[in-house]
Parts: C-alpha cells; sequence; structure tokens
C-alpha cells in the first residue's frame, strides 16, 4: 500500500510535468501566429509599394516596433493592428484573423483578400460580398461531399454479412 506522502509526491510531479508542458506549448503558439502576421504584413506591404517607415508613421507605431512585428519577433495588440490595417488601406478583419483573433471566414484565402482589398467597394460591400461567397462556398463543399457519397459503392447484404 502506498503512503500518502508519496502518493501526494507523484501527483504534485505529474500536475508539474504537465504545467511545463502546456506552458511550453503556450509559447510556441503566439510564435507562430505573429510570424504569420508578420509575414503577412510583410507581404501587403510590399503589394502595397510602401516602405517600413512610411507604414509606421502612417499607423503610428515606431520603425523598429513595426520591424519586430514583421519578423515575427512581437505580436501586436488588436489596437495595434487595427492602425497597420488603416495604414496598408485593408479592412482590420483581414489582419485579426491572420493574428488568430478572429476565426477564418470559409472560402479560398485569395478571394477573400481580393474583396477586402478591392478600394472600389465599401466596407458594407465588401461585408455583404463575403457573406454571400462563404455562404457559396459551404454550399459548393456540401454538394460535393453530396456528390461523393452518392457515388461511393454501397455494400450488399452478403458483404455486410461477411
Amino acid at each position: 500500500m502506498q503512503r500518502p506522502t508519496e502518493f501526494v509526491r507523484e501527483q504534485v510531479t505529474a500536475v508539474r510535468e504537465s504545467v511545463v508542458t502546456a506552458a511550453a506549448e503556450a509559447q510556441t503558439v503566439p510564435a507562430a501566429v505573429s510570424s504569420h502576421v508578420g509575414e503577412f504584413i510583410r507581404t501587403q506591404r510590399s503589394a502595397a509599394q510602401v516602405s517600413l517607415r512610411e507604414l509606421a508613421r502612417v499607423a503610428g507605431v515606431s520603425n523598429p516596433y513595426l520591424s519586430q512585428v514583421e519578423r515575427g519577433l512581437r505580436k501586436p495588440s488588436a489596437e495595434i493592428l487595427g492602425q497597420i490595417a488603416r495604414g496598408l488601406k485593408i479592412s482590420a478583419e483581414t489582419l485579426y484573423e491572420q493574428a488568430g483573433i478572429l476565426d477564418r471566414r470559409s472560402g479560398t484565402a485569395g478571394t477573400v483578400a481580393a474583396i477586402r482589398g478591392d478600394a472600389a467597394l465599401s466596407e458594407r460591400h465588401k461585408a455583404v460580398l463575403l457573406e454571400l461567397y462563404e455562404t457559396y462556398a459551404r454550399e459548393h463543399a456540401a454538394q460535393l461531399a453530396r456528390a461523393l457519397e452518392a457515388a461511393a459503392p454501397t455494400p450488399t447484404p452478403s458483404e455486410e454479412t461477411a
């Protein structure tokens, strides 16, 4: 039979190990997310042909801070992401999705980015188009799943008993 102190010691050790593992995992996830959002910001900045210094000035953040965000060394707050989005003339929702703050809409990222990046559309028009596109993408995926299910061979009674 195990003594109470041995039992408690084992439980404390197990909890300590799980906390260390969880902490290690928690540190790797934000790094991956911040790296991803940083790469996205850099890509959008390059596509808009805006210098790092100019974007930092327009967004109201320091040049070194923006550089660190782009390199994945800093994880910007939602407020900073909004300021950067304004500087890039893209919707803040786009950056929030890249940073993992909002769930990504269904559909291809390229189509969603094209709708959001179209300067000729108002924010209301973009929202309506994205909603329609998302509905179409969901319906198309469901239709494809039904077609695949219908094409799958159905087992005969003799195969079911075998």
